[in-house]
């Protein structure tokens, strides 16, 4: 999907922002350096050049409050408007029963698989490696889309929040953006071999039902590096990648962030 380029306030105080003002939408600012902003009356970090990012979850209010202080302290305020979505609903039959009402032996597993995901996001990294454009991780047909309902064997569930490529196992796997892998687990419980990339400032790429992971948590990546093979390990019907992207807890799309196919 197209990247909109929004500037606000053309003066020496300007404020630029760059994404899709939507639901779902990673946006990456810019200020002049020394400056400070707030999303909703809660700070973000910017770097001492002025970069910063935010996103919106899937269902996000529609109205948020900008504000931002220049070096001199002139503040400013600007109402950010997000378009609303709407989001497929998709049936998928022939789901093993055990993944659709786990029993009660692993829900302690799944328990430390969500801890362990929810530390690798949780790094508030200074690195700069989001302002980069990002490229797609795989090739392949899309599959399924972020936001959509799925009903598993007839049982409702939660909404998708990845971006499903599919492709035979062994399908190679790039990073999208520079950034450091933390985590790589081989055999979680409903997204089977698992990587994180931190691409700073809270934004991460996760990779799911991976075949093999070929770098390990700790080492730094650039765009375009081989990281992954896609597989079918996990709670799947066939083999694919699900890329999904974070800015910490927030779950976001990220069709917005490359180009259309």
């Amino acid at each position: 999907m197209a990247t909109m380029l929004w500037v606000f306030n053309a003066l020496a105080d300007a404020l630029t922002l760059k994404g899709e003002l939507t639901q779902g939408s990673l946006i990456r600012g810019q200020l002049p350096a020394g400056s400070q902003v707030w999303l909703d009356n809660k700070p973000i970090n910017i770097s001492e050049t002025g970069q910063f990012v935010f996103g919106f979850g899937r269902d996000a209010q529609l109205e948020h409050q900008l504000t931002w202080q220049s070096n001199h302290g002139d503040e400013h305020n600007e109402t950010i408007t997000l378009s609303k979505r709407t989001y497929e609903e998709q049936r998928i039959e022939g789901v093993a029963s055990k993944y659709v009402s786990p029993s009660k032996e692993v829900f302690e597993r799944i328990r430390k698989d969500n801890q362990q995901i929810a530390s690798a996001r949780s790094n508030n990294d200074d690195r700069l490696d989001f302002t980069q454009d990002f490229i797609w991780p795989a090739e392949g047909p899309i599959s399924g889309v972020y936001g959509s309902r799925r009903v598993f064997n007839g049982t409702p569930k939660r909404p998708h929040f990845g971006l499903d490529v599919a492709g035979p196992t062994g399908t190679p796997v790039f990073a999208p953006a520079d950034g450091i892998v933390t985590l790589f687990e081989s055999d979680m419980y409903y997204s089977g071999g698992t990587m994180i990339i931190d691409h700073g400032y809270g934004v991460t790429s996760t990779f799911l039902h991976l075949s093999k992971g070929l770098v390990a948590a700790g080492t730094r990546v650039k765009q375009g590096d081989l990281v992954a093979e896609i597989g079918a390990t996990g709670r799947v019907t066939g083999a694919h990648l699900d890329w999904r992207i974070n800015w910490f807890k927030e779950r976001l799309d990220p069709a917005l962030l490359v180009p259309e196919r």
